[in-house]
């Protein structure tokens, strides 16, 4: 870094260090001048200890200069009765998966070890069903007219083995589930853009298709059945 981006360049210009000019300074300055800045040298000292400690101060976690703090160390950390009931509360929230719910307790300190002992004990009490969770996930998707890639993607993202969600998504496939959701969704583009240009109708088709993770396929497909007019769909 240069000495000017530091505040130390002009130090450099007189050609002597701080303290030599310091000194130089001093010594011209007059006994009245001097008597002056003794008593605002005070306040000033004052001030500049608070400016110290400010500036010696570590950022807070998740503030401006700080990252994500780390799960705080707990006396419970291997406490299976604690770690249970903090499970039971999280799942009165909203139900999980495994996965997300192993997350939630390992961010709230609790060992990993014993995090996997209370889900699996969840598990066998049918507290905790990743398949019946699929299905249910499954079909919050369809209700919003999402794709298979879509759906695939918001059940890892919700924490479900991917082998699972595969299987799952594979099966709504092979029943034509998706193909089902990509012409509710046509049918709903089609009547929000009654009245436009028909290319503008299967461009916002074709933009809703693929962030709802529809496959190009079957969004042509349904453009070519749906989108043959400007006219609004009955």
């Amino acid at each position: 870094m240069q000495a000017a981006a530091l505040g130390l360049g002009h130090g450099a210009q007189f050609g002597g260090s701080l303290e030599d000019i310091d000194s130089h300074a001093n010594a011209d300055m007059g006994e009245d001048s001097l008597a002056g800045r003794h008593s605002h040298g005070r306040r000033s000292a004052r001030g500049s200890d608070r400016r110290t400690r400010r500036r010696g101060r570590r950022p807070r976690a998740g503030g401006f200069g700080g990252g994500s703090a780390p799960a705080a160390p707990r006396a419970d950390a291997d406490d299976a009765d604690a770690c249970r009931e903090a499970a039971l509360t999280l799942l009165d929230a909203a139900a999980r998966s495994s996965g997300a719910l192993a997350r939630r307790l390992v961010d709230k300190g609790f060992d990993t070890n014993v995090v996997d002992q209370v889900i699996d004990r969840l598990t066998k009490l049918g507290l905790v069903d990743d398949q019946a969770y699929a299905q249910d996930l499954l079909r919050s998707c369809l209700h919003r007219t999402m794709g298979e890639r879509g759906v695939l993607s918001e059940m890892t993202r919700k924490g479900l083995d991917p082998g699972l969600a595969a299987q799952v998504v594979a099966q709504a496939s092979r029943e034509g589930l998706f193909v089902d959701s990509a012409y509710e969704l046509g049918r709903k583009v089609a009547r929000k853009t009654a009245g436009l240009d028909l290319k503008v109708r299967k461009r916002r088709f074709w933009s809703a298709g693929s962030r709802k993770g529809h496959s190009p396929g079957l969004l042509n497909q349904v453009a070519a059945d749906l989108f043959v007019s400007d006219d609004p769909l009955d």
